[in-house]
């Protein structure tokens, strides 16, 4: 007898938008829709109602409510998607009103954060970023909470630790204080070993789906994951990188940024942010085919501000110029670049290197053979204009920078 394995239905929702012009809902809407798609969702239809004041109990007026019920019954919609985060008390409003399941922009954005995290850093800081805005939520809930772990919206740490005892769930969240702790001082550990040995380390930061881990791939072939998806990459990749002038880099792509992006994700995910913030070059990547492009790139810098000071260099990279007829002209300092077909790569690396934090110097050497240890440093780490062996060793021609530069002082010849 033959088995036949059935595919779960892919889950259909319903958006709704509240305008109370405290943001530009039209444009938060559209990216709903990308949330929801990534999330493996299918976003069927979306209901809007202006409002000077969300509705305490139902976040929607009763009119509309009675709306959004007869669409959800009449569609068979599974899953109703509110484009604000919503109190317990709304939400527990609503899925009686519709007999629907009922998730937030927040929620949403912690589903596809679990479904994307791979790293064990990854992981925890979304599991604790759950856990954070789960804990005033559990109130009244009891055994409900244990169906968490499914589908969209409560994929994560599942029921086995999010027990509705709070007890249990603070005793996790200092847990997961504590290994972030571990791992947030390796990751200290690490930059402060970069800055002993002189590494100079860029960043790529930007609005999600800009394009930085195929950027990441077309400068160092680091294999990143490259989907046309929000969010596809969360866990931070660091890659080398040496540039035409012979500099070496430490290339960091990083997690992408949102629009209202909830605060317990910026929060769980301060020290990955905090690793790009303190970069010594940051590369600001948006998709400049995107109607808001302009405003992705505050987005980003209005992110990263708190955690770094702003007088670094910071690059707008427009990428995706190949599909647009406009160069977004205005915009200081801008690169213009095709991530994919590799357009605008000489000019972004010459950007990268006129803003290096270090002096370069040209000098020439003359290495005792017994020092091959030096020469075959500086084939790493420095442009060889020339090099020969002579009978009193191996005469180099060099372009270094200063730390560099101090390590090699005693065989400088000229």
């Amino acid at each position: 007898m033959e088995l036949t394995v059935t595919e779960q239905a892919p889950t259909r929702a319903l958006l709704v938008e509240v305008d109370t012009g405290e943001y530009d809902a039209e444009a938060s809407l559209a990216e709903l829709f990308e949330l929801t798609e990534s999330a493996g969702a299918i976003p069927v239809a979306s209901i809007s109602q202006k409002l000077q004041h969300v509705d305490s109990a139902t976040c929607v007026g009763s009119g509309k409510l009675d709306e959004i019920k007869d669409y959800c019954k009449a569609e068979e919609i599974d899953l109703i998607i509110f484009d604000l985060e919503l109190s317990p008390v709304q939400i527990r409003n609503i899925e009686a009103a519709t007999d629907v399941r009922v998730i937030d922009r927040t929620m949403l954005i912690l589903d596809i954060f679990a479904l994307r995290a791979k790293s064990r850093e990854g992981k925890l800081q979304v599991e604790l970023a759950q856990l954070k805005y789960m804990m005033p939520r559990l109130t009244g809930k009891g055994v409900e909470m244990s169906r968490l772990g499914g589908g969209i919206g409560t994929r994560g740490p599942g029921e086995t630790k999010l027990e509705t005892d709070r007890r249990h769930i603070k005793r996790r969240m200092e847990t997961l204080k504590s290994q972030l702790k571990d791992v947030e001082e390796h990751r200290r550990q690490l930059r402060v070993r970069r800055d002993k040995d002189g590494v100079i380390t860029v960043a790529i930061v930007g609005y999600t789906n800009a394009g930085k881990s195929t950027l990441m791939n077309t400068l160092t072939d680091a294999g990143v994951l490259s989907e046309d998806k929000l969010f596809a990459t969360l866990d931070p990749t660091s890659r080398a990188l040496k540039l035409p002038n012979g500099v070496s880099v430490m290339l960091i792509d990083t997690v992408g940024l949102v629009r209202r992006l909830p605060h317990h994700l910026v929060e769980a995910f301060k020290s990955t942010l905090e690793e790009a913030a303190q970069a010594d070059i940051i590369l600001n990547v948006c998709d400049a085919s995107a109607e808001e492009s302009r405003l992705h790139l505050e987005v980003t810098r209005d992110l990263l501000a708190p955690l770094s000071s702003l007088d670094k260099p910071i690059i707008p990279v427009l990428n995706k110029c190949d599909l647009i007829s406009d160069n977004m002209a205005g915009i200081s300092g801008a690169v213009h670049i095709s991530a994919k077909y590799g357009a605008g790569i000489k000019d972004l690396l010459h950007a990268i290197e006129e803003n290096l934090p270090k002096k370069l110097m040209r000098v020439k050497l003359l290495l005792p053979f017994d020092k091959v240890g030096v020469s075959a440093k500086l084939r790493e780490t420095a442009v060889i204009h020339t090099e020969d062996y002579t009978a009193e060793g191996v005469s180099m021609e060099v372009t270094v920078d200063e730390i560099q530069y101090a390590r090699i002082r005693a065989y400088i010849v000229d």
